[in-house]
This record gives C-alpha cells, sequence and structure tokens, in this order.
C-alpha cells in the first residue's frame, strides 16, 4: 500500500500543478478581456482601432448566421484547412524522408542544402509572385506557397533527428539483418519520429502564419481572406472576430499535435 501512495503521489501533484497551471491561464486571458472591455467603454483607443467586445461579438454571431459574402463560417475555415492540410500533408510525404535521406547521406545534403538555407529566409510574399505567374492565380499555387513555407522547418527536423541516432542502434540493427528499406522504416524512421512530430509542430506554425500571404491573391473564400477583404471597409469588427477564430483554430490544431506527441514521446514535456 505504502509503494502505490508512492507512485501515485508525483502523478496526483502534477494534476495539481496542471490545474494551477490552467488556472494562472485563465486570469490572464480574463484579465487582457476586462481591460479590452474597459479600453473600448472609455475610448482610450479610437473605435476604429478598437471595437467593443460587444461588437465584435455582434461580427462574429453575424457570421455564423448569414455567412460572409455569399459563404458560410464553416466554407470558409473549410477552404482554409484544406489549402493548409493539402501543403501540410506534401511537406511530411516529401521533407520527412528527403531530410532523412539527407542526414544519412552526407552528400545528398550537400546537394539540397544550400538551396533549403538559400530560400527558407525570404519572406513567402518575396517569390508568391513567381509562384502565381508560374502556377496561376487559382489554389494550386496558394498550396505551393504553403508547401514551401513548411518544407524547409521539416526538412530541417528531420535531418536534424537522423545525424543524432546513437551508432550502436544502427550498428545493432544491421548486425541482426537490417538493411536497406528495413533499416530505415523500422530503425531509423522510429527513431526520428518524436523530433519529427516537434518539426511538425513548428511547421504547421509557418504555415498558418503564412495562410494570409497565401490568400491574398484572387481569393474568394478562407478565413485569412475574410481578414484581408474586412481591412478593405474598415470593418475591424469582422477583423478581430476572425483573427480570434483563427487563433482558436491554431490552438486546436497545436494542442492535437501537442497531444500526438506525448502519445509518440510521452518522456517529452510538451
Amino acid at each position: 500500500m505504502a509503494d502505490q501512495a508512492v507512485r501515485r503521489s508525483p502523478g496526483r501533484r502534477a494534476a495539481k500543478g496542471n490545474r494551477f497551471y490552467f488556472a494562472v491561464s485563465a486570469c490572464s486571458v480574463i484579465a487582457v478581456l476586462l481591460l479590452w472591455w474597459i479600453a473600448s467603454s472609455n475610448e482610450w483607443v479610437n473605435p476604429l482601432f478598437l471595437p467593443p467586445p460587444s461588437e465584435v461579438w455582434s461580427a462574429f454571431t453575424d457570421i455564423v448566421r448569414e455567412g460572409y459574402k455569399g459563404s458560410t463560417l464553416l466554407a470558409h475555415i473549410g477552404a482554409s484547412l484544406k489549402r493548409i492540410s493539402v501543403a501540410l500533408l506534401l511537406v511530411f510525404a516529401i521533407a520527412v524522408p528527403l531530410g532523412i535521406l539527407c542526414g544519412r547521406i552526407r552528400l545528398l545534403s550537400a546537394v539540397f542544402d544550400p538551396f533549403v538555407e538559400f530560400y527558407r529566409a525570404l519572406p513567402p510574399l518575396a517569390y508568391y509572385s513567381l509562384l502565381v505567374l508560374w502556377f496561376g492565380i487559382q489554389d494550386t499555387s496558394k498550396i505551393i506557397l504553403l508547401f514551401l513555407s513548411g518544407f524547409a522547418p521539416m526538412f530541417i527536423a528531420a535531418v536534424y533527428s537522423a545525424r543524432r541516432i546513437p551508432v550502436d542502434r544502427i550498428n545493432g540493427a544491421r548486425s541482426l539483418g537490417a538493411s536497406g528499406f528495413r533499416l530505415y522504416a523500422f530503425v531509423i524512421f522510429p527513431s526520428c519520429l518524436p523530433d519529427l512530430l516537434t518539426g511538425l509542430r513548428t511547421a504547421v506554425g509557418v504555415t498558418y502564419a503564412t495562410l494570409v500571404a497565401a490568400e491574398m491573391v484572387a481569393a474568394v473564400s478562407g478565413i485569412g481572406w475574410m481578414v484581408l477583404d474586412a481591412s478593405k471597409y474598415l470593418r475591424s469588427d469582422i477583423i478581430y472576430a476572425v483573427i480570434i477564430i483563427m487563433g482558436i483554430i491554431a490552438i486546436l490544431i497545436d494542442s492535437a499535435i501537442r497531444l500526438l506527441i506525448r502519445k509518440v514521446s510521452p518522456w517529452i514535456e510538451q
């Protein structure tokens, strides 16, 4: 019984600590909302720049009920998530195997690394006009822009994780007969998976931040486009409402990835 109590106590302390930090986070959010309400009520800031929370809530409910520019809110969210999902699937399917191979084969790394290092520091808008010229103004150019924004962090995470695999693990697998595809599929890839999921979390954040740029040109749907379109008419209430929606979606996506990381590698704190 004493041993069970000892084993349970760390878990209880961790749960109590999590509840405490959650309460602190909730209080921080409430404090910011309260400050926002006080500032807007006393008109410390021009309502054009900081609309009252009531107006933002009213704009949100209007968008939920009536949609925006002929499409429902779910349709706009779905259009943006579709672009991001396709881009991230391509990122994981291309950047991960290429990065792992570059991490294990220095010659291959020498071929691809200069190009990745060159373009990853460029702002997305710097080469988006080229993508539009090459691939048109439809979703193809937008998906490619999102793909390029997420490729570099995913590729770098794959290279780093492949290089830090212990040599003894590789030699042990080879001594048991693993080689070629089996070595990569059953030893190297599982060893890289925790770092890959962390890299995916970074890639999702970078890709999501590029969403507005991707929906700037000839788009008529998407939450990024909603922000840009509302800014043309100085509808700051809609801008704030959509930005909050974007933030909530980003938190949900990040929470899902963090949960997946904890399932795959529970020893890593997230």
